[in-house]
C-alpha cells in the first residue's frame, strides 16, 4: 500500500527558522542542482535540508539549492558531478544509466507491478548492489531514492489503447531507455530538454509528453494538453547523487550526517508526491482537463517484449532478481 502519511517537513522547517535567530553561515556550501520547479517538493525539501545539515555538522556544511535547470540541463548536471561544478543532484535513473547501465532498470517502463514492488526494490540488496556498481563506475555516491510518481501520457486526444499512440510524436527525456515505451506502441519519441517541453507542446512541435501528475501540474502542461491518460507506464524515481569530489573532501562523520539528511529529504519529497498523486486526478478534472482511465494490460504486453531486448542495459539475472522481489 502507498503511505498515506502527510508530511510538513519543508514548510515546518521554514516556519521554525523564521522564529530562530539567524544561524552562522556554513563553512562549506554544497551546490545541489536539479531541473524541477521551486514549487515542487523535491525543491522545498532540499531547501529545508540545508538547516538539517548545518545542525548535524556544527555548521561545517550547508546546502544551496539551484532549481529549474539554472545550473544546466539534466545531462549537464550529471557531468558536473565528476568535475565538481555541482556537488549534489537529483537525476532520473536513466540518466545515471548513461554511466552504469544496470542502474537504469529501475526507470524502465512497466518494470514494477505497483508502488509496493518499487518500495521493496529501493530497500533491497539488489538496489544496494546496483548503487555500488554506479559508484565503482563513476566515483559518485547514490545517497537516496525519491519517488517521482507514476508517469502518464498527456495529449490532445484520448489515449486508451496502444493503437491510439501509433505515429504520435511524444516528448521524452533525453536518455535512450525513455524510448522503450513509445517504440513499443508505435509512437515517435522526441528527446527534448525538460525546460523546453511546455513551448514544444504549445507550438505543436510534439503531440504529447509523459510525466507524473504532480509534474504535469507544476510545469503547467495541462494548459497546453486537453487529455491526461493514466497509463502509469513507469513507476519512476529520482536518485540523489553526491559527486565524488565533494564526497572525498568530507570526513566519515560528515559523510554520515549528509547521508542521513539526504535520506530524510527523500522521505519528505516521497510522502508529498504520494499525497499529491492521490488528489490530482480530481483537481485536473476541475480545471476542465479530460482524465482518462486506461486498461494498462495491452500496454504492459507491448512493452514486456522489449524488457530484455537490444535496448536493455541490464542482464537477465538482474531482471529476474527484480521481478522476484515480493
Amino acid at each position: 500500500m502507498k503511505s498515506t502519511k502527510t508530511i510538513a517537513f519543508a514548510t515546518s522547517a521554514v516556519a521554525v527558522l523564521g522564529l530562530l535567530p539567524a544561524m552562522a553561515a556554513a563553512e562549506t556550501k554544497l551546490k545541489w542542482a536539479h531541473v524541477y520547479e521551486t514549487s515542487e517538493p523535491y525543491h522545498t525539501c532540499a531547501v529545508a535540508a540545508n538547516d538539517l545539515l548545518m545542525t548535524a555538522t556544527d555548521s561545517r556544511y550547508g546546502i544551496e539549492v539551484f532549481p529549474a535547470s539554472s545550473l544546466g540541463k539534466e545531462v549537464d548536471i550529471n557531468e558536473g558531478l565528476g568535475f565538481g561544478t555541482v556537488d549534489i543532484i537529483y537525476t532520473g535513473q536513466l540518466f545515471a544509466g548513461r554511466s552504469f547501465g544496470p542502474i537504469s532498470i529501475g526507470g524502465a517502463p512497466f518494470m514494477f507491478r505497483d508502488y509496493d514492488h518499487w518500495d521493496k526494490y529501493r530497500n533491497s540488496d539488489l538496489f544496494k548492489e546496483l548503487a555500488q556498481g554506479y559508484t565503482d563506475a563513476t566515483s559518485n555516491h547514490i545517497a537516496a531514492l525519491t519517488y517521482y510518481g507514476g508517469r502518464h501520457v498527456t495529449s490532445n486526444k484520448p489515449v486508451l489503447t496502444p493503437a491510439d499512440m501509433k505515429g504520435m510524436k511524444i516528448r521524452v527525456p533525453n536518455a535512450p531507455l525513455y524510448m522503450m515505451f513509445p517504440e513499443a506502441v508505435g509512437a515517435n519519441p522526441a528527446p527534448i530538454a525538460f525546460a523546453e517541453v511546455y513551448l514544444a507542446l504549445q507550438q505543436g512541435t510534439v503531440d504529447a509528453q509523459e510525466n507524473p501528475l504532480p509534474t504535469i501540474q507544476a510545469k503547467k502542461f495541462y494548459e497546453v494538453q486537453t487529455n491526461i491518460n493514466l497509463t502509469g507506464h513507469i513507476t519512476d524515481a529520482l536518485l540523489t547523487i553526491v559527486g565524488g569530489p565533494a564526497w572525498d573532501k568530507m570526513d566519515e562523520a560528515d559523510r554520515g550526517a549528509l547521508s542521513g539528511v539526504l535520506t530524510e529529504t527523500a522521505v519528505c519529497a516521497t510522502d508529498a508526491i504520494i499525497k499529491a498523486e492521490n488528489e490530482l486526478a480530481e483537481w485536473f478534472r476541475g480545471e476542465g482537463v479530460q482524465v482518462n482511465e486506461v486498461d494498462r494490460g495491452p500496454f504492459i504486453e507491448a512493452v514486456k517484449a522489449l524488457h530484455n531486448g537490444p535496448s536493455a542495459t541490464w542482464d537477465q539475472a538482474t531482471y529476474d532478481r527484480l521481478q522476484a522481489i515480493k
